[in-house]
């Protein structure tokens, strides 16, 4: 029997310290670092892309408040992996390489990532 409550762990394309184009919603086109990735909701965060203003209330007396920006979580499939060398975002592919490793390749370029 399977536990509806479980957590599910989806593969995503994107790993932590790529970079990706946004490329759906009102931030497309931007370029920016994966800077954490949410497995289990398929979310990423992106420097730069999405950001959040939040109103802090002071915490001491005599203090004053702040606005802190930071940057909200996208879901992956809105993000497409991008070769800085070449300008272009792309699809990847999964090849192995000289060693036997498996690695990730982008589709239009053939660049290694991994």
């Amino acid at each position: 029997m399977v536990d509806k409550n479980a957590p599910v762990r989806f593969k995503m394309h994107v790993k932590k310290g790529d970079t990706v184009q946004i490329i759906a919603g009102k931030e497309k086109g931007k370029v920016g670092e994966v800077l954490k990735t949410f497995p289990k909701t398929s979310q990423v965060l992106v420097k730069g892309v999405n950001i959040k203003t939040k109103h802090v209330k002071p915490q001491q007396e005599g203090e004053s408040g702040q606005i802190t920006t930071m940057e909200g979580p996208i879901h992956s499939s809105n993000v497409m992996l991008y070769s800085s060398k070449q300008k272009v975002a792309s699809r990847i592919s999964y090849t192995f390489d000289s060693e036997g490793r498996k690695v990730r390749m982008l589709k239009k370029t053939g660049e290694i990532l991994d």
